[in-house]
């Protein structure tokens, strides 16, 4: 515990230091960029099957007056494989598109520094095959609407500035659209509550 209250109380000096060098009436708030390594995977409960994610870079642009912060997590693109109805085997490309900038707050008071945040996704489905033959699904394969991912860490462990910390949540995915004859079935198959998700950040690293 020492040494974690340690590092981030080194972060936060750093963070002051670098405010300092900017000029008050420059900039309404003292927003400083930190970004880090990040990867984990998801957990779709209706098709009992996990998805990697990442590795890729969790940008945040933390303003240290509030400890509010907005960002980003581009997800590259991954694969899915699972068994439909119990024994057909399915497997399918999945990629996440950004609908909107990752928020979040974390709280840097105390011994332990708490992070909460949302991620923002269009998931979307496409290089659909069942026994191995592709299926029609069309270029335009997703979810209605944004799929919101809420992510915290767990209650008693911190996340650190600079080392980072794990970043846990559940989420539910709804109905998707524009797949072609596929759209039936990857609305019984996909869509549901209950959906997990587990991120590792580090390496945190001030940027510009």
């Amino acid at each position: 515990m020492k040494t974690f209250t340690a590092r981030r109380r080194a972060a936060v000096i750093g963070v002051g230091l670098a405010a300092a060098l900017v000029p008050a009436a420059a900039h309404a708030a003292t927003i400083i960029r930190f970004d880090y390594d990040a990867s984990g995977s998801t957990y779709i409960a209706k098709t009992k099957s996990t998805i990697a994610l990442g590795p890729t870079t969790l940008v945040t642009n933390l303003d240290v007056d509030t400890g509010d912060f907005t960002g980003h997590l581009p997800l590259p693109g991954t694969t899915t494989e699972f068994k439909a109805v119990g024994f057909a085997p399915v497997k399918a490309d999945v990629d996440f598109d950004e609908a909107a900038p990752v928020t979040g707050h974390i709280n840097l008071a105390g011994d332990i520094a708490s992070v909460s945040g949302t991620a923002t996704y269009y998931v979307k489905l496409s290089n659909i095959k069942i026994f191995g033959f592709p299926t029609y699904t069309g270029a335009s394969c997703r979810t209605k609407v944004p799929v919101s991912i809420p992510v915290a860490t767990e209650p008693g462990v911190g996340f650190d500035l600079i080392a980072g910390g794990r970043l846990k949540g559940t989420y539910s995915i709804g109905e998707f659209e524009n797949c072609g004859q596929n759209t039936w079935l990857i609305n019984q198959l996909v869509p549901g509550p209950d959906n997990t998700v587990d991120i590792q950040a580090t390496n945190g690293r001030v940027v510009g």
